[in-house]
């Protein structure tokens, strides 16, 4: 179905829902690309807490694998492992060897104990008396043995999975290295013991626990077997996470978005340089983190609602305000179709329904008067019939045939003259003679041509306003038989009298000269005495002269000034740029239009 077939109210109505639509969609759009940034905001503030937990633990451990190496390669711990000499180890090196190991654990608070081992079985260590005794059980050795020589930390350090001690329940985990005699010995380059060295937990607990996360976040330290070393949620310490481990790790680097316990959350991992396996892993609540942001969201929700409730509130009113008017018009004007004969229009508004309607009106009442002088003093050539049959031939006619106009006008004409009407005569004889010179088919014609429609037309004038205005024609005699485009004069003449000397109390004069100018074109001046043009208004009738069709309609809704831009394109279409139309004013001493063209 065409739009333009349906009723303007409807018309309107679909208009309206479009719009409403359109609206909708772009507020659900605007929603989700909200709800995207939201989760891509959490994303990227849990990858930064993890990359600034990563790089303290990765310090952390650091520190301990370069004090750690420090001890492994140094000259007394190396010989302190391969001496055979008990008094010699005991006094001359034991010494030496306990003061490293106490200055390591002093210097990094995060080593509880030290112990070295050799391959003899022999051991030497520095303890906290609080965490030491794990290294005396059995339990420990048991648990140590894979790390021993031939094991995971025959070419270098490692860390330990958790030890849980069985008997207090506490939770233990190791960095082992290997002591490689680097001294020059028989057993130079060979594995001689290794160092133990007791990893303080409760102080990675407290590094992680003091991260800064929303308050329902949860940060993990986990190791290579998946068990959580420390984490600023107590109640997952030493448990195997499973609800981690179900997420896909691929995807856990750039974020992932999951239900935990039937919540919303942002999960993220990010893996230690210093450990191998050993992985941070942040879980962090969605609605945390979009809090700060709801109020927008729920301000741009309102707003939404508001605007489509406004739009159909005023779709509403514009409906009513608009097509009951124009509604009620054409019912009124389907009875007059009818030819019910005494009905008029109901004026239902002010606005310019209302003024079409008082002046269809108005249009009405003087077609009903002429027509009953018409039939009163003409009535054979008016009889019903004949006039029924033509208005039916009219309908079916594709254009006007110009010929039945100018037979028309000259029937009013004699009319005029028989009942001494000179003015009816007078005026449609005018009438007859531009209509006959304004559907002329060539574009040019002559310069007197147009100056008599112009003389006809001022004669109407002269009548309708019973003389008010002087008007004069003044052209020289040269140009009479030169070209000039059709119809260039007589807009400009009208617009002279209905926007200026109309609107002046008393007279005022209208003066139309031709001539040729010094680079010997043809201009033309219509001059008159009325109120002038503003300088604001003046400044946008030049701008609105050389705008296209479009243009000058949007920007003149009202219609001034469009005969202007109608005469100017023509001629500058016809002749080029370097001619057209002028527009001078000044308020209380009239306007003048100047119209210049070439020569011919």
């Amino acid at each position: 179905m065409q739009i333009s077939r349906l009723k303007l109210k409807h018309q309107i109505l679909l208009i309206f829902t479009f719009s409403i639509i359109i609206f909708t969609t772009m507020e659900l759009y605007f929603y989700y690309s909200f709800y995207d940034l939201t989760q891509k905001r959490a994303s990227n503030y849990g990858n930064k807490i993890i990359e600034q937990t990563q790089q303290k633990i990765d310090t952390v451990f650091n520190d301990l694998e370069v004090s750690t190496n420090i001890v492994v390669s140094n000259k007394k711990i190396q010989e302190f492992t391969i001496v055979d000499d008990d008094y010699k180890r005991a006094f001359d090196i034991g010494t030496y060897v306990i003061d490293l190991m106490e200055y390591m654990r002093s210097f990094n608070s995060y080593v509880n104990g030290i112990v070295i081992n050799d391959n003899e079985g022999r051991r030497i260590y520095s303890l906290a008396t609080a965490n030491g005794d794990i290294f005396f059980s059995n339990q420990y050795e048991e648990f140590i043995k894979p790390y021993k020589q031939g094991g995971k930390s025959a070419d270098k350090g490692t860390y330990t999975d958790i030890l849980k001690d069985e008997k207090t329940g506490s939770e233990y985990f190791f960095y082992i290295a290997p002591i490689i005699e680097a001294i020059g010995g028989v057993r130079f380059s060979q594995l001689t013991g290794y160092c133990s060295v007791m990893v303080n937990t409760e102080r990675l607990q407290e590094l992680v626990k003091h991260t800064d996360l929303t308050p329902n976040s949860t940060l993990y330290l986990l190791n290579s077997r998946n068990e959580v070393i420390a984490s600023n949620n107590t109640n997952f310490r030493g448990i195997l996470f499973k609800d981690i481990l179900s997420v896909d790790r691929d995807s856990l680097t750039n974020g992932v978005k999951t239900k935990l316990n039937g919540e919303d959350v942002i999960v993220q991992e990010k893996d230690l340089e210093q450990a191998d396996g050993w992985r941070i892993v942040s879980i962090i609540p969605v609605h945390e983190l979009t809090t700060d942001m709801n109020a927008i969201k729920n301000v741009s929700i309102i707003a939404g609602i508001g605007i489509i409730l406004s739009l159909i509130i005023l779709g509403y009113f514009f409906l009513n305000s608009l097509t009951r008017p124009v509604m009620g018009l054409v019912a009124d004007m389907k009875r007059i179709g009818k030819r019910d004969m005494g009905f008029r229009i109901k004026v239902r508004s002010t606005n310019e329904v209302g003024v079409l309607a008082y002046d269809i009106n108005s249009m009405i009442d003087q077609m009903e008067e002429m027509a009953s002088n018409i039939l009163n003093t003409q009535a054979r050539l008016y009889e019903s019939e004949i006039s029924k049959k033509q208005v039916e031939f009219s309908a079916l006619q594709s254009q006007i045939n110009p010929h039945f106009l100018y037979n028309t006008l000259n029937c009013i004409s004699s009319i005029g003259l028989e009942y001494g009407s000179k003015e009816i005569a007078q005026i449609t004889s005018s009438m007859s003679k531009i209509f006959r010179y304004s559907i002329k088919e060539d574009e040019l014609v002559r310069i007197s041509e147009e100056i008599q429609c112009v003389q006809a037309y001022m004669n109407i004038i002269s009548i309708r306003y019973e003389n008010k205005f002087s008007m004069e024609v003044h052209v020289d005699d040269r140009l009479m038989e030169m070209k000039t485009p059709k119809m260039i004069l007589q807009p400009i003449i009208e617009n002279s009298i209905y926007h200026g000397l109309e609107r002046r109390d008393a007279g005022g004069d209208l003066l139309v000269n031709g001539h040729i100018d010094a680079n010997g074109d043809i201009c033309f001046q219509v001059t008159d005495s009325g109120i002038g043009i503003g300088q604001d208004e003046l400044e946008s009738i030049k701008a609105m002269l050389n705008m296209d069709d479009s243009e000058r309609v949007k920007n003149s809704p009202d219609g001034k000034s469009i005969g202007l831009s109608n005469i100017n394109n023509r001629i500058k279409l016809m002749f080029g740029e370097g001619y057209g139309v002028k527009i001078e004013s000044q308020i209380g001493l009239g306007t003048t239009v100047i119209v210049k063209i070439p020569s011919n």
